[in-house]
């Protein structure tokens, strides 16, 4: 049975590998030697081709055209190997995200492209998405073992998001970036997780009508009600 995103839980203290990402994505860590990369990729080809139980170190050796000794130099473990490249798929992620949403004129439109965008990065991604279509009650059960910090490290990065548009004038400065950032990571984070018979998750417009009608208005923060 495939491990479905292993590596995104930490033990106690410790980082999170999503919580990693994030970070790189948010330095620009850049730190990627030539052959490392060499490998991370020839790792990534053989995830998806052949999955990640089946596969050994030997094999990313060959696909990478260097000998195994020098994948163990640079990867002692295949759990660490592994988690390097699922660590690099959420990178591109996260990465792929600011991209995305650059596109977008409105912070409504932000938060709209930021869904789709999500949504279509994740389940798309031969490996990440394969997992999740190959096991989805393991990947369930790592987003609520690690007590929320899976989902509380996407939750910082929208607040972020949200707090430049605050910053910018384009949201209302009393909105409560981490509660509606919180909203909107799990519906997202539902979608991914638990199958839809009423939206179809690959339709892109689907999904952006979805979010204009009940994201978006996330954006108001609620009225004061009139005083008595």
């Amino acid at each position: 049975m495939e491990p479905a995103l292993p590596s995104l839980m930490a033990g106690p203290g410790a980082e999170s590998l999503l919580e990693r990402a994030y970070i790189d994505a948010l330095e620009r860590v850049d730190d990627m030697e030539e052959t490392r990369a060499r490998i991370l990729d020839a790792a990534y080809e053989q995830f998806c081709r052949m999955g990640i139980q089946r596969s050994t170190m030997e094999d990313v050796a060959r696909r990478a055209g260097v000998s195994r000794i020098t994948v163990y130099r640079r990867f002692a473990t295949k759990d660490t190997l592994v988690e390097q490249v699922v660590r690099r798929e959420f990178r591109r992620y996260f990465d792929q995200f600011l991209i995305d949403i650059e596109q977008a004129e409105t912070a409504a439109d932000r938060v709209v492209l930021g869904f789709v965008s999500s949504l279509r990065a994740i389940r798309r991604n031969p490996l990440i998405g394969g997992l999740i279509a190959a096991e989805p009650d393991q990947v369930v059960a790592s987003m609520i073992s690690d007590g929320g910090r899976t989902l509380a490290t996407v939750r910082q990065f929208v607040a972020g998001q949200l707090r430049r548009e605050q910053r910018a004038g384009n949201v209302s400065g009393d909105l409560d970036t981490d509660l509606v950032a919180e909203l909107m990571v799990r519906i997202s984070a539902s979608f991914l997780a638990i199958p839809s018979h009423l939206i179809d998750l690959d339709d892109d417009e689907q999904l952006a009508a979805v979010a204009r009608r009940f994201l978006v208005p996330m954006l108001e923060p609620p009225t004061a009600p009139p005083p008595a």
